[in-house]
């Protein structure tokens, strides 16, 4: 059983930053594909990001990227979302998912451990 916690989260302006961390606890982190999440205000979950167990493959939706950056750190069994020039349409509640799977997951059902998520503003 994999625990996870997010934290990082707040208020933020539009163009501003925030980095998201999510720890791992409860199992071997470096087994798992790590994946962010959001969810705004009646809409469904969507994907954002995720990394592969060796870092050595990131995965980044095109509604974000070139703007928010994945990165691990097996050692310490964290994962972070670095958030930049944030627009208000990316405020939403942020989830730090795990996925066992041997391939790239990308949907909320291929993940099988899900933290209880960070809420982010961003207002314009």
């Amino acid at each position: 059983q994999v625990q996870l916690v997010e934290s990082g989260g707040g208020l933020a302006q539009a163009g501003g930053s925030l980095r998201l961390s999510c720890a791992a606890s409860g199992g071997t982190f470096s087994n798992y594909y790590m994946g962010w999440f959001r969810q705004a205000p009646g809409k469904e979950r969507e994907f954002v990001a995720a990394i592969s167990r060796s870092s050595g493959t990131t995965y980044v939706a095109d509604s974000v990227k070139g703007r928010f950056t994945v990165s691990r750190d097996n050692s310490k069994n964290l994962v972070y979302l670095q958030m930049s020039s944030l627009k208000p349409e990316d405020t939403a509640v942020y989830y730090c998912a795990a996925s066992g799977r041997t391939y790239y997951p990308s949907r909320p059902s291929e993940y099988d451990y899900w933290g209880q998520g960070t809420q982010v503003t961003v207002s314009s």
